[in-house]
C-alpha cells in the first residue's frame, strides 16, 4: 500500500488518474495533449501509478491504452476508512468505478494464494457469495455452459450468461446479462473475462468486463472493486468485508 500512498501524493498524477476515470482507454498521446509537461514527464508519472497498480496498460493494434484500475483505491477505503466510518458512510463513499462513456473496464489484483485456490474461489458458488454480495454463481463452466446468479434472498435470478471459454486455473471467458433491475436488464450481455497468472507465492488476477455500449449503467461495473478485494480479504485472511454493498444479501 506504500506505493499506493506515494503515488496518490503527488497532484499530477491524480490529476491523471482524474483524466482517465473522465475517459479510459487513453494513449499517451492523448494524455500527453492534457498536461503542460513533456511527453518523458507524463511517461514518467504513468509509470509510478503502473507500479503502484493505480494503471494498466493494454496493446489494441500498434497503440498502448491506458486504463484506471480502482481496485488499489478500494483496498485502501476498506483497509483503512471503512472501519472509521459509519455503514451509512461507507455506502455513501462507494468508488464510482467507470467513465461515463466506457467500452471496457480492466482490473487488477495479486492476491497471495495459488492458481487452483483462486480458480476454486471463482467458480465455487459458496465460496462465491461469501464475497460477492452473497450472490452465487453456478455453472459447469465448460464451454457452452449455462452461467446463473442467484440468491435466496432475491426475487428472481439476478444474473445470467454462458461459457465462452474455460481453461482451468488460467482463463475464464463468459457473457453476463445483469437482471437485478429493469435498467440494468436493458443494457444486454456484456462479457467478463478472467485471467490468472502465478507471480512468486501470489497471482496477479485481471478482471476485463467488455461489451458494454456506451454509457451503459454503471451498476454493471461498478461493483468490481468491492467484489475484487472481499476476495482478496477472504483468500488472505478468511475474513469477510461487513461494508453495505458486500451484505447486500448476506443473510442468504
Amino acid at each position: 500500500m506504500d506505493e499506493v500512498f506515494r503515488a496518490l501524493a503527488d497532484p499530477t498524477r491524480r490529476a491523471l488518474l482524474d483524466e482517465l476515470f473522465r475517459q479510459d482507454g487513453q494513449t499517451l498521446g492523448a494524455l500527453e495533449e492534457r498536461f503542460a509537461m513533456s511527453r518523458f514527464g507524463v511517461m514518467k508519472h504513468l509509470k509510478l501509478l503502473e507500479e503502484a497498480g493505480l494503471v494498466v496498460t493494454r496493446r489494441r493494434g500498434r497503440e498502448k491504452l491506458h486504463f484506471l484500475n480502482p481496485v488499489p483505491i478500494r483496498l485502501v477505503h476498506d483497509r483503512w476508512v471503512s472501519k472509521y466510518a459509519e455503514p451509512w458512510a461507507a455506502g455513501l463513499s462507494e468508488l464510482k468505478t467507470m467513465l461515463e462513456h466506457p467500452m471496457e473496464k480492466i482490473f487488477e489484483i495479486y492476491i497471495r494464494t495459488t492458481p487452483e485456490r483462486l480458480w476454486e474461489a471463482i467458480t465455487d458458488p459458496e465460496i462465491r457469495a461469501r464475497y460477492q454480495f452473497g450472490a452465487r454463481v453456478t455453472s459447469d463452466w465448460t464451454p457452452g455452459s449455462r452461467v446463473e446468479m442467484a440468491s435466496p434472498g432475491a426475487p428472481g435470478l439476478l444474473g445470467e450468461g454462458d461459457v465462452l471459454e474455460s481453461d482451468p486455473p488460467r482463463r475464464l471467458v463468459h457473457t453476463l446479462t445483469a437482471l437485478w433491475s429493469d435498467e440494468v436488464k436493458a443494457e444486454g450481455a456484456s462479457r467478463v473475462t478472467w485471467e490468472i497468472e502465478p507471480v512468486a507465492d501470489s497471482c496477479r488476477l485481471t478482471v476485463t468486463h467488455d461489451q458494454l455500449r456506451d454509457g451503459a449503467h454503471d451498476e454493471l461495473y461498478g461493483g468490481w472493486p468491492m467484489i475484487l478485494s472481499g476476495l482478496k480479504t477472504w483468500l488472505e485472511t478468511g475474513e469477510l468485508l461487513t461494508t453495505p454493498g458486500s451484505l447486500m444479501y448476506g443473510g442468504s
